[in-house]
């Protein structure tokens, strides 16, 4: 049987301020971080994000960690790690110094012992959601620790899970306050895109082919393409991941040809896939995407009849 201590830090955190960011992750939101860190300053008060899918929580916590990094924050957070815990891997049990534990309770128990850390929790409703077998109330075991102001807490979650689970438990919202994360504003996810995509090119190994004001003009585009109206509701999330997720699919395709440099084709096929919108609203995005990007389609030999 296994003796050693088991760290759940390091098997299950991810530190976010070792991480290497290529661009600000949180573009445009400098208010919201504002926000979390004052609730963070505040003692024995925990940040609660609360916004639907895809509008760049987790982006936010980032951008915490990438402002600690560059010196960015309140002389208080300097030197501080955010370690992002996924939890749920922590509900079970682990064998730890050879006793069977349950993997929070050793998080707990090494918590206490650490100091200036920032634990950010994904959906953090699962520690109230009493249909996932959960009846541990992580946010008072860790008290003490919250309370001696060493350890702070960061959690997200979606609207919907915030008012069928959160709502519910008093004494958790006593605890956390909460930061209502709105959808990025068109104009601002234009900004996110063209602040994005040097992290996309560095991941892939591929490069945009053109420059910046043609990127801009295809940023545009997608955001025009995947507004509110014609989201295929509630099965796509909003700005601005699903304007993401159709560029890095531009990526996607010019690594499928082996390509080097994403084309304007690459970025019509992405459009032509898009699979977040109404078949309607898609079939007058193509025809609208070949009209505005007709010269360079051209130029690539691409048939825009």
């Amino acid at each position: 049987m296994n003796n050693e201590k088991m760290s759940m830090i390091e098997k299950y955190g991810e530190d976010y301020t070792k991480a290497e960011f290529i661009t600000d992750p949180a573009i445009a939101r400098d208010e919201e971080i504002k926000q979390m860190i004052l609730i963070l300053l505040t003692p024995e008060k925990s940040a609660l994000l609360v916004g639907k899918a895809g509008v760049g929580k987790t982006a936010l916590v980032e951008g915490l960690a990438y402002r600690i990094q560059k010196g960015l924050v309140p002389d208080f957070f300097k030197n501080w790690r955010v370690i992002k815990i996924n939890i749920t891997s922590l509900l079970g049990e682990a064998v730890s110094e050879g006793q069977i534990e349950n993997r929070l309770e050793i998080l707990v128990s090494e918590l206490k012992q650490e100091k200036n850390i920032i634990l950010f929790i994904d959906e953090v409703h699962l520690l109230v959601n009493k249909s996932e077998n959960n009846n541990l109330d992580f946010a008072n075991m860790l008290k003490p620790a919250l309370d001696r102001g060493s350890i702070k807490m960061i959690g997200a979650t979606t609207v919907e899970e915030y008012e069928t689970y959160i709502l519910r438990d008093r004494a958790f919202l006593r605890r956390y306050q909460k930061v209502d994360i709105p959808e990025s504003s068109p104009d601002n996810t234009v900004k996110i895109i063209m602040g994005t995509y040097p992290k996309i090119e560095k991941k892939t190994g591929v490069k945009f082919a053109y420059p910046e004001f043609i990127l801009e003009k295809v940023a545009k585009f997608i955001v025009e393409m995947t507004s509110e109206y014609k989201r295929i509701y509630e099965i796509s999330s909003r700005y601005p991941d699903i304007c993401l997720t159709i560029l890095s699919n531009a990526f996607s395709y010019a690594m499928f040809e082996n390509e080097k440099l994403v084309k304007i084709h690459h970025v019509y096929k992405a459009v032509e896939n898009c699979k977040t919108i109404y078949e309607d609203a898609r079939i007058k995005e193509i025809a609208r995407f070949k009209e505005e990007f007709k010269d360079l389609l051209i130029e690539e030999g691409f048939d825009v009849i």
